[in-house]
């Protein structure tokens, strides 16, 4: 759990490090605000479990809400929201693989 907290500050600092150069904390602080998706999380009983995969069950973690994310990354004035929102849900995938086996809830 703490661990994949920490990857949500520290992926998006390396992206923006990597390719985001001319402004790194726009890029990191836009991509770190990303993290307001998961304010679906609000809408589930119970709010945490620590074995419900979130991607696929909230509806911003939807695969069509992934397939907008993906969308937004490729339009220049989206594009730090929409990379920010991938990367949230790519380690939300990752880290319902670690717990429960599967990428994603069906």
């Amino acid at each position: 759990m703490l661990f994949h907290l920490i990857l949500h500050f520290i992926v998006p600092l390396l992206v923006a490090l990597i390719f985001f150069r001319g402004d790194v904390k726009k890029a990191y602080l836009t991509m770190l605000a990303t993290m307001l998706v998961d304010l679906d999380h609000l809408l589930a009983d119970p709010i945490y479990d620590p074995n419900r995969c979130s991607v696929g069950f909230h509806p911003l973690h939807s695969l069509p809400a992934v397939a907008v994310y993906v969308g937004m990354s490729l339009i220049p004035k989206l594009r730090l929201i929409g990379i920010g929102l991938v990367i949230h849900m790519a380690l939300d995938s990752l880290d319902c693989y670690r717990s429960n086996g599967v990428w994603f809830l069906y």
